[in-house]
């Protein structure tokens, strides 16, 4: 699947393009600056990007008010379809967050039930008790999303709900020409609507809307999942992928004890060889930051272990996902009545020196040969298996092996150099992330033991 050997890109588009955080009924196209920061996205390494709510509603996205009109704060169906053409133009493809287990009070089937009570014809399409009354004074209880009820759950289990929502992705698919999906809080959704929307993107998969004819069109589904086994969802019959949270929580916890090996446990634990390794041959979407969350600036008690973060993240199995602003280091604390200082907005990107080092972790594991398939060292980054090799406090060494290819990262979170000794450390080894004369990369010769400078990451090809 095209997604294994991407970098995602995160963009919330409510924050980026500035629109007022409530809305305002003013129909202003401030979502076309996404289009004038592809070039940039392109020279970056970003393949895909993922679009946080773009379709109308009151507040956040995430109360939505309808599902087929992109939001008036942003423009209109037409700004999102040149969007999504002017990417694709520079060979990226785009994924929608698709909110599906909710709807705001707004929503115009909520509307209708709010205005007619028991006698909507929309009563159905959501979780309600006439017997009762919520706290808006409705005249009816009904289900919010996880205790908050300016977010009304829908009932995935009326065919439909179910119908409407599938026909709604047919709708994207047609108006926007987009490449796959986020499904918002996964965990909660029902698993019989997974399976119908799954086989959808089985279908859509034989519709290619990107790139030349015959390449990979798979429709992706990609889950927001929190907690919990991963597995239950990420199968044959449901999701591809869905949001690494356990290793998410490993990678900053680590550098900001550190305790490498906190990162390398969750990590053995979901993709090493041994028999009980629960996630091996997934491909989960992995990040340091995201809207939710404080970003990564901000919650290292270290900041110069932003690079090794970045250094790991790239070098461990899953899909890398980065955060719009945080490849140049962009601060945001969660915190307080609601996220937008995580959601800041930006005329245009501000790249500095960590942006470069990021570009080249992202070029790197995704090279690829004259042919068009993955370089060596990708190819082992994308599809390798994961085994630990050395780990110390501050220090971790692991191999990332397919087939005949295999490639050492080694990551220093220390402020001061550090020796990694390993048997696997004998031989000669392209040094790909470093740059030799002339744009070369070079090979060194190690004796089992590697020199590290200070929050150091290094990926060793064995030759």
């Amino acid at each position: 699947m095209w997604a294994d050997e991407s970098t995602f890109y995160q963009i919330y588009p409510l924050g980026l393009c500035g629109a007022p955080n409530e809305n305002d009924g003013v129909r202003v196209p401030r979502l076309r600056r996404i289009a004038a920061w592809a070039g940039y996205l392109q020279g970056l390494g970003v393949d895909a990007v993922l679009l946080n709510p773009v379709f109308e509603s009151s507040v956040h996205g995430y109360d939505t008010r309808d599902l087929r009109c992109v939001d008036c704060r942003l423009g209109g169906n037409e700004d999102l379809a040149y969007v999504v053409s002017v990417l694709h133009e520079h060979g990226i493809r785009v994924v929608l967050d698709a909110v599906f287990n909710h709807v705001g009070r707004e929503f115009w089937a909520f509307r209708d039930l709010r205005e007619h009570g028991w006698d909507s014809r929309y009563r159905d399409w959501f979780i309600t008790n006439f017997d009762g009354d919520s706290a808006y004074g409705d005249g009816f209880w009904y289900e919010g999303w996880e205790g908050a009820y300016d977010l009304v759950k829908l009932n995935l289990r009326n065919p439909e709900v179910a119908d409407y929502l599938l026909d709604t992705v047919r709708f994207w698919r047609s108006e926007f020409g987009i490449d796959g999906l986020r499904l918002d809080v996964a965990y909660l959704l029902d698993h019989e609507f997974l399976r119908r929307l799954r086989a959808l993107a089985n279908e859509l998969s034989g519709q290619p809307v990107f790139g030349a004819p015959g390449s990979d069109a798979t429709f992706p589904l990609i889950g927001e999942m929190l907690h919990g086994d991963y597995s239950q969802l990420v199968n044959d019959d449901m999701l591809h992928s869905c949001t690494n949270y356990e290793c998410y929580k490993g990678l900053y916890s680590s550098f900001n004890s550190r305790n490498m090996f906190e990162i390398a446990h969750s990590l053995h634990r979901q993709f090493g060889s041994d028999p009980w390794c629960i996630y091996q041959g997934l491909h989960l979407l992995s990040f340091v930051d995201n809207h939710d969350v404080t970003r990564i600036a901000s919650i290292l008690s270290d900041p110069a272990c932003v690079r090794p973060a970045y250094g790991l993240l790239f070098g461990m199995p899953g899909i890398p996902c980065l955060y719009y602003g945080s490849e140049w280091g962009e601060p945001g604390q969660k915190g307080g009545g609601d996220d937008w200082p995580l959601r800041p907005a930006f005329e245009e990107p501000r790249p500095n020196a960590l942006t470069a080092w990021i570009s080249r972790l992202a070029t790197t594991r995704t090279a690829r040969e004259a042919d068009g398939s993955l370089a060596p060292a990708a190819r082992a980054l994308c599809y390798g298996a994961y085994r630990n090799v050395q780990i110390a406090s501050e220090q971790l060494l692991f191999e990332r092996a397919c087939d005949d290819v295999r490639v050492l990262v080694a990551v220093n979170a220390a402020a001061s150099p550090a020796t990694v000794s390993a048997g696997e450390l004998a031989g000669r080894f392209v040094d790909v992330l470093a740059e030799g004369s002339c744009g070369t990369v070079p090979v060194v010769e190690l004796s089992g033991a590697l020199e590290l400078g200070p929050y150091e990451t290094r990926y060793l090809l064995a030759c």
